[in-house]
């Protein structure tokens, strides 16, 4: 089981065992390892296709002029600029991130697209978000929430800074299921990826760890039970590319 036991001081980095209080560290130095490389690792990760599951992500989300979004673990800035060019720039997005390196990378493209406006870049964490209560309709993690220490935690912090009627939206890698694709996405990713992240990137131990949380990371009901548990509702997923990603959505109601 990937989410975290409240009752242990240790918890899953990858397939390794580590002190609850280290992981954030160690998660930060794979992203700031990474942060240069970050489009590329997304293409290594998903085959390409991260592009097409981000774009699925704000068609369902149905963003709306005016709206507020706050964006966790984006701190190169995807799907927020996703979401502003679908409003037409008429709305506000907080991006924030854990991370210092991957906010670099984000503010570095926003000014080279021009984007000077409707963005907000926020150092922060997914478990003790420095947001209001109810202050954002919409809340996005993408690929980011398998790298949390406390999952439980984070989904509640999310529900706490939604509005009433607030929609909740992650992607993240989940579990294949045909067993002709298991295999292959196995052997690709146990046994390539890493290779091709120590060539391309100079940095096989982490593309080692990627694989890892993925593995770690709840499968698709599961985690949709989580959601309800911290008290969203109509929690749904959609599966992606044959599992390899789901797109899952719950309201603050």
């Amino acid at each position: 089981m990937a989410a975290s036991d409240n009752s242990s001081d240790s918890t899953h980095f990858g397939f390794k065992q580590v002190p609850k209080q280290e992981k954030v560290n160690l998660v930060r130095d794979v992203f700031n390892s990474v942060a240069g490389s970050y489009d590329l690792m997304n293409d290594l990760m998903s085959g390409g296709v991260h592009r097409l599951w981000k774009a699925a992500m704000i068609d369902w989300l149905m963003p709306r002029p005016g709206q507020h979004l706050l964006d966790v673990a984006g701190g190169t800035g995807d799907i927020a600029f996703r979401f502003l060019d679908r409003v037409k720039g008429e709305g506000l997005v907080t991006v924030l991130d854990i991370n210092h390196a991957m906010l670099s990378v984000g503010q570095d493209r926003a000014i080279d697209q021009g984007r000077l406006e409707g963005l907000e870049w926020v150092n922060g964490d997914a478990q003790s978000l420095p947001l209001p209560d109810k202050s954002v309709d919409a809340y996005t993690i993408a690929f980011g929430i398998r790298n949390v220490t406390d999952i439980p935690l984070a989904l509640r912090e999310a529900r706490r800074v939604l509005k009433t009627g607030g929609r909740f939206m992650c992607l993240e890698f989940s579990k294949v299921s045909a067993p002709v694709l298991k295999e292959f996405y196995d052997f690709y990713s146990f046994k390539l990826l890493p290779e091709i992240g120590g060539l391309v990137a100079k940095d096989k131990p982490s593309y080692e760890y990627l694989v890892e949380s993925i593995r770690q990371f709840p499968d698709a009901d599961t985690f949709a039970g989580m959601l309800m548990e911290a008290g969203f509702h109509q929690a749904k997923y959609r599966k992606l590319s044959g599992g390899i990603a789901a797109l899952h959505s719950a309201w603050r109601l």
